[in-house]
């Protein structure tokens, strides 16, 4: 019969440092940590430059900041999806996972039954 191995040590067993980082940043990315840091962050870049406490280093309508915006999207856009590849991929060998131990599972049942029809048989000829 063959070995049915743990989905979650299977899964993860062949983990890249980049597949790794990948998940990490795209959990980091989608938290409310992240969001509320980073609107904090904008808002203080905002009111930084509008009441040029320090030298204005970015006028209005704020370009270098749209720049950033725009570099950070651009770079977390490919992340996530690699991270939702790799999720689909963990998603994948868990049903394949599901599917041997609903197979043995099925296997085991079948013997029961031909060994319960060899008893009643056996009872019968009694």
């Amino acid at each position: 019969m063959e070995q049915v191995i743990p989905v979650k040590r299977k899964v993860h067993e062949s983990d890249s440092f980049g597949q790794k980082a990948a998940d990490g940043l795209s959990k980091w990315a989608g938290s409310w940590t992240f969001i509320l840091s980073f609107l904090v962050f904008l808002g203080i870049w905002i009111i930084i430059n509008i009441y040029a406490w320090i030298s204005v280093w970015d006028p209005y309508p704020f370009i270098l900041l749209n720049l950033i915006l725009s570099c950070l999207a651009a770079i977390q856009a490919p992340v996530i999806l690699m991270s939702q590849n790799r999720q689909s991929q963990k998603d994948r060998k868990k049903i394949e996972y599901d599917y041997k131990v609903n197979r043995r599972s099925e296997k085991e049942i079948e013997n029961i039954l031909k060994k319960l029809d060899k008893i009643e048989k056996f009872l019968r000829k009694k």
